[in-house]
């Protein structure tokens, strides 16, 4: 079952009234002197006589003087672009208190200057996708433990004042619950999480979908996925998919399913080739979503793992840079546009290093969206 959305249409009215007073005398038989007269023209003082005569409608000429030589037009050329970026290191923590002068911005390789810069916390707003197919989440087995376990577990990190909304889906997607923070919520949307009715999984179908419904809203925002990573026949293709998700803007985090039940797989002869290629794809395809949005991918083996993976999640949508620049290149083409986010030594241009409070260099990822596809003008 498939959410649709009503519409409501507004209904304009005009209404116009004119009104005519008419008054009349009655005849008699005889002429009276209460009749009024017109008056005669040397009655008329000098005062009146140099009033200028009003016309009772604007002449042509009048008319052409009033209008402008072209009809109102309206334009700007000023737009703002924003890019959340998170500065992690290698063990996936935040990186706090970089100043603003060590963040450069590419558009298409040429350097941007940043207008706006700031760095905080906020609630998050999240798109919880839940593979939940008879494929690979058969009830009681391992996939579909694994499958619930991780979503009840991410959902139980998150805070009160962050909104989320689960989507389960195999031959479609199926909103259980759309966004909320009421918790109560959440627990009857997992509560519906039982029994898996189709073998179809139809990934790309469902990142479109549920991103298309994102897009618009404000703050920290991203999609966790909880995937094998394998889609059946959905009616997009891997290409497509990748160039909306980026349109989109929206990030998307991945958790990899079923890794160790693979690897035993594998090793007992259980898969073919063909198998385990399409695995190897489906986890490729994962990463690069993750990384073109600004997202991660995460592929656990362990269920030990998944609260270091949590926390991540959580260090990267909720402490991050927000920078603004207005774009050098103003042609209003819809095109799609590259960013790179650098972090650079202003005096020399060279890569910023940076060193933990030993004073050892630390490895550090920088997590921004691809690029973004600039407005078409409007004609």
């Amino acid at each position: 079952m498939k959410l649709r959305l009503l519409s409501a249409l507004a209904v304009l009215g005009t209404f116009t009234a004119a009104a005519v007073v008419m008054t009349a005398q009655g005849p008699g038989s005889q002429s009276s002197s209460t009749v009024a007269k017109p008056k005669k023209k040397a009655d008329s003082t000098p005062e009146e006589e140099t009033q200028p005569v009003i016309p009772s409608k604007l002449s042509k000429k009048a008319t052409a003087e009033l209008e402008p030589e072209s009809g109102a037009t309206f334009k700007t050329d000023s737009s703002l672009v924003t890019v959340d970026v998170a500065v992690l290191d290698n063990k996936g923590n935040f990186i706090p208190n970089i100043p603003k002068g060590n963040f450069r911005i590419l558009e298409d390789n040429v350097p941007q200057n940043l207008s706006t810069f700031s760095m905080g916390q906020a609630p998050m707003t999240l798109g919880l996708v839940v593979e939940f197919s008879n494929a690979f989440q058969r009830m009681y087995g391992s996939g579909w433990y694994q499958t619930l376990s991780t979503a009840y577990g991410f959902l139980e990190t998150l805070k009160k004042d962050d909104y989320c909304a689960i989507i389960a889906y195999d031959m479609r997607p199926e909103i259980l619950t759309d966004f909320t923070n009421d918790r109560s919520k959440w627990q009857e949307a997992m509560q519906r999480l039982r029994i898996p009715a189709f073998s179809e999984a139809n990934l790309y179908d469902t990142l479109i979908d549920t991103t298309d419904r994102m897009q618009k809203i404000e703050g920290r925002k991203a999609v966790l996925v909880l995937t094998s990573g394998i889609d059946t026949f959905s009616k997009v293709t891997y290409d497509k998919t990748r160039k909306q998700l980026q349109e989109n803007g929206v990030p998307v985090y991945v958790i990899g399913l079923l890794q160790t039940a693979r690897e035993l797989a594998d090793a007992r002869g259980g898969m073919g080739s063909i198998q385990r290629l399409d695995f190897l794809q489906a986890d490729n395809a994962m990463k690069t979503f993750a990384k073109e949005t600004g997202g991660q991918a995460y592929f656990p083996r362990f269920q030990g793992e998944l609260p270091n993976i949590f926390a991540s999640i959580q260090q990267s949508l909720r402490n991050q840079y927000t920078l603004g620049y207005s774009p050098s290149n103003t042609a209003r083409d819809g095109k799609f546009r590259k960013l790179k986010v650098e972090l650079v030594n202003p005096a020399t241009g060279e890569p910023l290093p940076i060193k933990d409070e030993k004073g050892k260099l630390i490895k550090y990822q920088i997590l921004a969206k691809a690029g973004y596809t600039a407005p078409r003008a409007v004609e």
